[in-house]
């Protein structure tokens, strides 16, 4: 398929490398397993193996490796010679011996391949059994005990002075804006803050402070939220190390 649509001819001027795609229908484990590829692919009886037929359908793959140039274990070689060496040997007069039965010479040959036969079969047969239990186990782990207590970090003074001195730097930045100034009163801020904690999980540290009332109402915002603090009437907590810093108000079990 060539964008989208089939693409069965190829063009005349087109030029492919004689060695450019090489494609091996059959790969042989050794060559007993092509021995056996062999023999099963004309249905021949192992028993009863044809020596000088597969002796030449072996000899001529052999010849067909060394024409595509591939690298040629020596126990391919060795088979070969032991494939001439039993025809060599079935073409003489075979011994008999004290029962009156004759030496075969592929009898080596045929216990091998049946032996190899059983192996591979087995081999096959556990590659189809499932993946699970045999390569992949499963696992469950009951979390249902697991209580995962995850403590806050403790905040230091450091800390609160350092968030101070952000929203401090932020409300220079608005001073300019101001024409009037009003007294602020620190209990009247705590009330605000207490206020805007109402119905809320948490607030931001920054969200306690305005902004538009300049450097002295940012100071009033923090020193309500000292004294907040200190009368445990709120808490100052940080999620996560370097996150930044939240103010809520506490639970019961920890105002008691």
């Amino acid at each position: 398929m060539v964008n989208g649509e089939p693409f069965a001819q190829l063009p005349d001027d087109l030029y492919i490398p004689a060695n450019a795609l090489e494609v091996f229908l059959e790969l042989f484990e050794g060559p007993l397993d092509l021995l056996l590829y062999l023999i099963k692919r004309q249905n021949l009886d192992i028993v009863n193996i044809p020596i000088a037929q597969i002796t030449k359908q072996y000899i001529h793959y052999i010849q067909v490796m060394e024409h595509l140039n591939l690298e040629m274990a020596a126990e391919y070689l060795v088979m070969a010679a032991l494939l001439a060496e039993i025809k060599s040997k079935m073409l003489l007069p075979r011994q008999v011996d004290a029962e009156g039965e004759e030496d075969d010479p592929r009898a080596t040959l045929i216990r091998r391949l049946q032996e190899y036969e059983r192996i591979k079969q087995a081999a096959e047969d556990i590659e189809l059994l499932p993946r699970l239990e045999r390569d992949i186990f499963a696992i469950t782990v009951d979390t249902s005990r697991l209580a995962i207590v995850r403590p806050l970090p403790d905040i230091q003074l450091k800390e609160m002075l350092l968030a101070f001195q952000d929203v401090l730097k932020r409300a220079d930045q608005l001073s300019h804006h101001h024409i009037s100034k009003e007294p602020l009163s620190v209990r009247e801020r705590m009330s605000r803050i207490l206020d805007s904690l109402r119905g809320v999980d948490t607030l931001l540290f920054s969200q306690l402070f305005l902004k538009k009332e300049g450097r002295s109402g940012v100071v009033v915002s923090f020193l309500a939220i000292l004294e907040l603090s200190k009368e445990r009437l709120i808490d100052i907590i940080q999620p996560e190390p370097f996150a930044e810093l939240r103010v809520k108000t506490p639970s019961i079990s920890n105002a008691n």
